[in-house]
């Protein structure tokens, strides 16, 4: 369980191949604290700590994950999204994050604004998923409020903040980012299905 709040950033330092699987090595002011088996988002992706060395970490994204993110268009030097795991005794300060990817969706635009930014996405709507307006939506691991709300696009404001400590700062028209819709609007919408 994550809250959508970006810990920090990751620089991907190496990728490896293995069968189907990708093997991700990250370095970050957070990989040393982690553990082997710690479950981390990466880019909204819930992955597992496989290894830890020299300041970096590495996990490793299955075919089924590769399948429905942006994890397999990672290249050295991409940056990541970064958090840990949920405490249950802390704030949530997001929106609840199961680390869960729906699917993926394409930046159709980017707008620099009087002090903020603003991202329009692009989704496939026959999954199902909807946003509406002002509610939230996890985009590359990133809890937002959702702006505009369409029946297979959204967009999102973003403060400085956001911009500087996440990597939506490379995000730009055309790009490929991973949404997890929010928890509690799937379950209504399969309700609603019955």
């Amino acid at each position: 369980m994550f809250t959508g709040i970006i810990e920090t950033l990751g620089n991907v330092t190496h990728l490896q191949h293995d069968k189907g699987n990708l093997h991700i090595t990250v370095a970050s002011a957070i990989s040393n604290e982690l553990k082997i088996d710690q479950s981390v988002a990466h880019n909204g992706v819930c992955l597992t700590v496989v290894a830890i060395a020299d300041g970096t970490h590495t996990v490793t994204a299955i075919a089924e994950t590769l399948s429905k993110t942006n994890l397999g268009q990672l290249t050295v030097g991409s940056l990541v999204n970064l958090e840990r795991c949920m405490q249950m005794n802390a704030r949530l300060d997001g929106h609840i994050v199961q680390g869960h990817v729906d699917q993926t969706a394409s930046c159709t635009s980017f707008k620099t604004l009087l002090g903020s930014w603003e991202y329009q996405f692009q989704y496939d709507a026959s999954f199902g998923n909807v946003t509406v307006e002002k509610g939230s939506v996890c985009v590359n691991g990133i809890s937002l409020t959702v702006v505009n709300s369409g029946p297979d696009y959204f967009s999102v404001a973003i403060i400085p903040y956001t911009f500087e400590h996440t990597n939506l700062q490379q995000v730009k028209e055309g790009s490929v980012v991973n949404l997890e819709f929010d928890i509690i609007g799937k379950y209504v919408a399969r309700l609603m299905q019955r």
